[in-house]
C-alpha cells in the first residue's frame, strides 16, 4: 500500500514509532483494523489483519 501525506506529517509519526519501537507498518495495519471494526466491516477469512505480513 502506498499513500501520500505531507513530509512533516510522516516524520512526526516516523519519530513517534520509533520511540516506542513499532514498526510504522505494525502501527497502520493496527489502525487500519480498529477503523474495519468501529465501521462494521466484514473480516477477511476471519483472520487478524495484524499478521507477520503487516510486520515484516
Amino acid at each position: 500500500m502506498h499513500i501520500s501525506i505531507a513530509d512533516d506529517l510522516k516524520k512526526q509519526f516516523h519519530a513517534a514509532c520509533a520511540l516506542r519501537g513499532l514498526k510504522m507498518s505494525q502501527v497502520v495495519a493496527g489502525l487500519i483494523e480498529q477503523w474495519l471494526k468501529a465501521n462494521n466491516a466484514p473480516a477477511s477469512a476471519g483472520e487478524s489483519m495484524t499478521t507477520d505480513k503487516a510486520t515484516k
